[in-house]
This record gives structure tokens, C-alpha cells and sequence, in this order.
């Protein structure tokens, strides 16, 4: 009988790629054609209605019951001229995912069936609150919730085999209007930022009004076969390989980074490439990375808001297109030990509605003064609240990631390159002039920064927050999170700080001080301050660990203890001087992340026992029987006693390994019950990290063992060189 591993490599082995047809040749020619775009919109709506929609895009103006009901209309109209029948409200619960219900725009009537779509169903939704992850905030009994339209977002359609369906962006909240989501504290922070920075901002020039977040988002990820993804209930259940001996070739000759792309991969790409760019995803880059079988796509950058809307459904893109080339998307931070994790790199800048990039130098001194206030008030906010950054990207599946030779470590640092951090060394120890001196090589006292381009800044992926040229790259962010929760934090932070700059410059103008001689002490008073935080070295280095602790840095390695950033009175009073979150709000997402954390052990915990029990365990003690019977009968032939040394020494390393592997799983199941018993979220969550996750490694250890002496043909699951190098 044929083991499901067989079937599987067989199936895998003999796959044929789709046919994939782009609906142009030019990409230009169908770009954002499933979306609702501004083109769309002034094309079905009146220039009065049209002009409003705009407004409340751009400034954040309410729109009126009528302009939603003509706006509904249009919107109606464009969709189903493109064949749609439903449509839904497409939002972000705290589940990490996105999240949809569809209606029809049939209804029946006195007159007969029509289509309809009220501009109150366009506007706000009513979910079940209660059923969304929501940290007590909502009782079962108090189920009402809503999702409410995001303007600023556009709408899209969304293609299947079986029908479209028009999605409308929006946030979700509960009755009492506390956040149920991620978009919606994203946008307070933003539109704080927004007023910060353009305060700011008119120190050094009067017509800038408006300043945008913008981000760009490298997405990795792997591919395995579909078939043999179904024959490892590990990764079908937890997104990550709980066993399995590494390869004995892996990523150590460095072949497969920015190598060809295999013709099946490439294929996938292209497919999922054409449907995200029907969707208005502008993907610019593709290629392999690291690993085996692991991939980077990343797009160009956006506002920031569209930029994590895009984000989160070119994931849930990818995992529809992979099924049609029966492949299956590996999000997870570490499908596989031994070998690179994924990250979600997030690339942040500040754009004026002048169209001046905020941490980009310019050739004038006004211009090199307005980018180091903004540069250094940024690493100011980081020093300030690195705590807070760290537990805005701490997850279950990033703590495999993270400090792990792969991925910036748990310490929160930041990279200039070398240029830069002179620059902010000479202004720190210089004297502050008090006239102009323009055929000088100072200015106020400001050492002439010359225009920095992309590559003169250089790279330092063990940073997990590096200056790349004219915007800072947060590395640490893992490849299956929603980057909505460190963006809402990195803006918040930003907005705190840039208040905090003007008061104290202020202070200083009304005092008598010039308005550049005070913007520059501040900015001095900041680079000495926030100081311990630059580093531009090994961040994987023990010795940098070992520094960073001299200096004070955190370093909280697991996400329990991280996560308590999140309810410090100093997060707290942050959240609520923006009016971001409330402190309600903040314990119930903690509570939230909490939950996710140990619940997601959980089912690792179980998923490990139950294959160790019922597939590994079986299959090493009939192999185990198989050579019990050769020995037996080396034995009855009476062969000499050297005969039976190899057989036996086989025997007893599979009864060492195992007696620990059962041993072992019996432990965990003991300490999974003990932690069951604990109410209280976080303690729990300890709990899970501390005594039942110890025990993984152990299993892992000795089940990988068993692997390397059992009979290849009965090992019951895919190895991982298939997994990782079968094409």
C-alpha cells in the first residue's frame, strides 16, 4: 500500500502549469481595471458629487446621505457593467486576516426584482461583533458591530470562476464605537501625524498643508507543492514544519538568491502579478531570495493606508492564485528550521503635498535643516518608545525569526551608514553659530549634508530599523502580520514626538531666540539624547547584545513579555493625548494578542503529539519490527555475534530516541493542562511560552533523529528535500 508521502511526490512530480494569458500586453492598458478608482469615479459620477467624494478622500470631509446614495448608485453601476451581483464590506478584524459578508444587490419588490444599493449600505454594514476577537469589549450577548466605509480606500472588485463581488474598504467597530479593527486606529494615527508634521513643517515653509505616511511593502514568502503541503499536517495546521531533519543541502552555497526563477514559480508569478495589478497593486519587483523555494515580491510605495489595504490583499491573492497552480503560500516567519525565515519589510517616508520628501536632504541649508529635524526626531521617538515598536511586531511565528541570524534581533536599534552618523556626531559636538555663514562649511552650525542618494547610504539587514537613503526600513515586521499594527505605532510615536519638538522650539522663539538657532538646539538636544540608540554594527553579534544591555536597550526576546508595552501608563497616555486608542481599547487588544499567542501553541502542541503519536511513532516501531526480525533470524542462522553489533545498535538508538519522544510528548500534554486551568490571559500565555513550548525542541530533536535511521520508504511524511527542491 502506498504511503500519502508517495502520492504526494508522485503527484507533485508530474505537475503541469495553466495557462496564463495577460489581459495586455501593456500592463498600463489594464492596471486598476477592477477598481473604482478616480478615473471611474468622475467618469460615472456629477463633477458636484465627484468633487466632494475627492474632498473627503484628500481632507477627510464628511459626506451627506445624498452624495452617498448618488455615490452608491455610480458605484453600482460601474460594478455590474463588469458582471458583479454581490458586494461586501471588506475590513480587518483582529483576527490578523481580512474579513467579508456579501449581499446581493437583488431585492425583491411589489414591481418585480430589482438591483439596489442604498447609500446606506454603502456607508455602514452590521457584522457580528461578538464572534471578531475583541478582548471583552463585546459580550456574546451584546453582538452588535459595525463596519463603516473608508473613502479613502477605493473599492474593488473581486474575480472568481463562480462571480465577482465589489468590496468596499472599511473599518469595524463595536456599537459603543471603541476599534474592532486594525484600519481604524491606523487612520488616527495618520491623521495625527498629518497635523504634527505640517506644524512642523510651516517653520520652513508656508504652503505645505498636508503631509502623507508612505510606505512601500517587501513581501516574502515560500511555495511547496500543494500535494505535498495535504501530506504534512504540520504545515496544513500551523503554517511551519513541527519535525523534519534539514537537508542535506540547503541554502548554504547561496545558489537559489536572485537565481533563475523555476518555470513553475515563474508562471504562478505572472498569473497572480496580472490579477493584483487588475486590482491596482503596482508590483514592481519579483525574484528569489534566500532559501529554497522562497520568493520576494514588493510593490511601489503608496499612502500609506492603500499601501497596507494592498498588502493584505495581495496575501490573501497570492492563496487564491497558488491553488490554481497547485501550489500552497507559506506566509509563516519559519516554515522551516535551519533554513531563512520570511519578513514583511516596511519602507516609511513623509511626503508634503508640495511633493518634498520630509527625510530627504536637499542642497540648501533650509532644506538640510528641515530633513534633520524630521530625521532626528524620528530616532528620538524610536529611542523613546522602542518598547512599544517591539511589541507592535511580536507574534507566536515572528519569535522564531527574530535574533536568529536571519532577521534583526529583539533589540530595538537604528542604522544610518556612516555618513550620516557623522553628520549628527559634528552637529552634537559643534558650537551653534550665531550668523549665517554661507561661504562657510557650516551653517548655523549644521555641517553641508550632500544630496543622499539610494546608494549612498549603505544596507544593514541586521538592523531592524535602517535609514536606506530617504526613508527608514523597519525590518523586523513578519512576513504573515498585518502592517497596520507597527505603521499605527510608528506614526503615533512620530505624531507624539514632532508635538513635543514644537513646544520646546517654541519655548526657546518666545523667549527671544532666533527660530532657526532654536530649531537647531532642540535637534542638538536630541541627537545627544536618543544617542544610545544608533548602531551600526553586527546586530546578530553577541557582543552587540552584550553592549546593548551597557547601554540600556531592551531586549525582550519572546511576546508575552513584550506585549506589556502595549499597557505601560507611558503607551497609555501616548494612545490617548492622540485620541488613537483608549486605554480600554489598548487592554483589549492585549488581551487579544495574548489569547492569539498561547491558543496558537496550542494547536502546535496538540498537532505534535497527535502526528507524533499516530504517524512517526507507528512507522519507527514497525521499522523498529522489521529489524527485530532480521536479528532474530542472523540469530537462528547462527551467524558470528558481529553479525547482529549493527542491527542492534540500530534498535537501541530507535528505543533511546523513542523513550524520550514519548516520554516527552506525555510531559507537554501534562503542562498543556496546567496551563488550560489559568484564567488570566497573559499568565497563561507565560505559561504556554515556558513550560509546554520547552518541551518542542526536545520532540523535534529526537523525532528528527529517528528520521535519519528509519527506512526512507516508510517514513510517513515529506522530507524536507522535497519539500524545499522538488520543482
Amino acid at each position: 500500500m502506498k504511503s500519502l508521502r508517495t502520492n504526494a511526490l508522485k503527484e507533485a512530480q508530474t505537475r503541469v502549469s495553466p495557462e496564463v494569458k495577460a489581459p495586455s500586453v501593456k500592463i498600463s492598458e489594464f492596471f486598476g481595471s477592477n477598481v473604482f478608482d478616480k478615473k471611474k469615479m468622475k467618469d460615472f459620477l456629477s463633477k458636484e458629487v465627484y468633487e466632494k467624494l475627492i474632498s473627503a478622500i484628500d481632507q477627510g470631509e464628511l459626506i451627506n446621505q445624498d452624495d452617498a446614495n448618488q455615490i452608491a448608485t455610480a458605484m453600482k453601476h460601474w460594478a455590474m457593467s463588469k458582471g458583479v451581483t454581490h458586494y461586501t464590506h471588506w475590513f480587518q478584524p483582529l483576527t490578523g486576516s481580512t474579513a467579508e459578508k456579501h449581499d446581493s444587490f437583488f431585492e425583491p419588490t411589489i414591481d418585480g426584482p430589482v438591483e439596489k444599493f442604498a447609500g446606506s449600505a454603502l456607508v455602514q454594514q452590521e457584522p457580528d461583533a461578538s464572534s471578531f476577537p475583541n478582548g471583552g469589549i463585546r459580550n456574546t450577548f451584546e453582538a452588535r458591530g459595525y463596519t463603516a466605509w473608508d473613502p479613502s480606500s477605493p473599492a474593488f472588485i473581486m474575480e472568481s470562476k463562480a462571480g465577482k463581488t465589489l468590496c468596499i474598504p472599511t473599518v469595524f467597530v463595536a456599537y459603543t464605537g471603541e476599534a474592532l479593527d486594525y484600519k481604524a486606529p491606523l487612520l488616527k494615527a495618520l491623521n495625527a501625524l498629518d497635523k504634527a508634521a505640517v506644524d512642523v513643517c510651516q517653520y520652513f515653509d508656508k504652503g505645505i498643508d498636508k503631509v502623507t505616511a508612505s510606505l512601500g511593502i517587501e513581501q516574502e514568502y515560500f511555495l511547496v507543492d500543494l500535494a505535498l503541503f495535504n501530506a504534512r499536517p504540520d504545515l496544513a495546521l500551523t503554517g511551519r514544519t513541527l519535525f523534519g531533519h534539514m537537508s542535506a543541502k540547503g541554502q548554504q552555497l547561496d545558489d537559489h538568491y536572485f537565481g533563475s526563477i523555476p518555470e513553475r514559480v515563474f508562471t504562478f508569478m505572472v498569473d497572480f502579478e496580472n490579477e493584483a495589478f487588475k486590482l491596482g497593486i503596482p508590483l514592481k519587483t519579483r525574484h528569489n531570495e534566500v532559501a529554497p523555494l522562497q520568493f520576494e515580491c514588493a510593490p511601489l510605495y503608496e499612502e500609506i493606508n492603500l499601501a497596507i489595504d494592498h498588502n493584505q490583499l495581495l496575501m490573501d491573492l497570492m492563496e487564491k492564485v497558488a491553488r490554481r497552480h497547485n501550489f500552497k503560500v507559506l506566509l509563516h516567519e519559519k516554515p522551516y528550521a535551519g533554513i531563512n525565515g520570511s519578513g514583511k519589510h516596511n519602507n516609511w517616508s513623509l511626503i508634503t503635498n508640495t511633493g518634498k520628501n520630509l527625510l530627504a536632504p536637499g542642497k540648501t541649508p533650509k532644506n538640510n535643516l528641515m530633513f534633520l529635524a524630521f530625521f532626528v526626531n524620528t530616532i528620538k521617538a524610536v529611542h523613546e518608545h522602542a518598547d512599544l515598536l517591539r511589541a507592535s511586531i511580536a507574534s507566536v511565528s515572528n519569535d522564531h525569526r527574530l535574533g536568529a541570524n536571519e532577521a534583526p534581533p529583539a533589540i530595538i536599534s537604528i542604522f544610518l551608514g556612516q555618513q550620516l552618523n557623522e553628520v549628527l556626531d559634528e552637529i552634537e559636538h559643534s558650537r551653534i553659530s550665531k550668523k549665517i555663514k554661507e561661504d562657510n562649511a557650516l551653517w548655523l552650525g549644521i555641517p553641508k549634508i550632500p544630496q543622499i542618494l539610494l546608494d549612498n547610504t549603505d544596507r544593514n539587514r541586521t538592523s531592524p530599523f535602517a535609514f536606506t537613503g530617504n526613508k527608514f526600513e523597519l525590518r523586523a515586521v513578519g512576513s504573515s502580520a498585518n502592517s497596520s499594527a507597527p505603521m499605527t505605532v510608528l506614526n503615533s510615536i512620530m505624531a507624539d514626538q514632532l508635538v513635543k519638538f514644537k513646544v520646546e522650539v517654541d519655548k526657546l522663539i518666545k523667549k527671544g531666540e532666533k527660530k532657526d538657532i532654536a530649531l537647531l538646539t532642540i535637534i542638538k538636544k536630541y541627537i545627544k539624547e536618543s544617542k544610545d540608540i544608533r548602531f551600526e554594527g553586527n546586530g546578530y553579534s553577541q557582543d552587540w547584545e552584550d553592549e546593548a544591555a551597557k547601554r540600556g536597550l531592551a531586549n525582550i526576546k519572546t511576546t508575552p513579555l513584550a506585549l506589556d508595552a502595549y499597557i505601560s501608563e507611558k503607551s497609555t497616555e501616548l494612545f490617548e493625548r492622540a485620541n488613537i486608542f483608549t486605554k480600554r481599547e489598548l487592554h483589549a487588544r492585549h488581551d487579544i494578542l495574548l489569547e492569539s499567542y498561547y491558543k496558537k501553541l496550542q494547536i502546535e502542541a496538540r498537532v505534535m503529539g497527535e502526528v507524533a503519536n499516530t504517524m512517526i511513532i507507528p512507522a519507527c516501531i514497525a521499522y523498529q519490527n522489521t529489524l527485530l526480525e532480521n536479528a532474530k533470524s542472523i540469530k537462528e542462522l547462527g551467524l558470528p555475534k558481529e553479525a547482529l553489533v549493527a542491527p542492534l545498535a540500530i534498535i537501541n538508538k530507535l528505543s533511546d530516541h523513542l523513550s524520550i519522544v514519548k516520554t516527552t510528548i506525555d510531559a507537554m500534554l501534562e503542562a498543556r493542562k496546567v496551563a488550560n486551568t489559568i484564567e488570566d490571559s497573559r499568565e497563561k500565555a507565560i505559561a504556554y511560552d515556558e513550560k509546554v513550548k520547552s518541551h518542542f525542541d526536545t520532540i523535534r530533536y529526537n523525532i528528527d533523529k529517528l528520521e535519519q535511521i528509519v527506512d526512507d520508504s516508510v517514513w510517513p511524511l515529506p522530507k524536507f528535500r522535497e519539500l524545499l527542491f522538488l520543482k
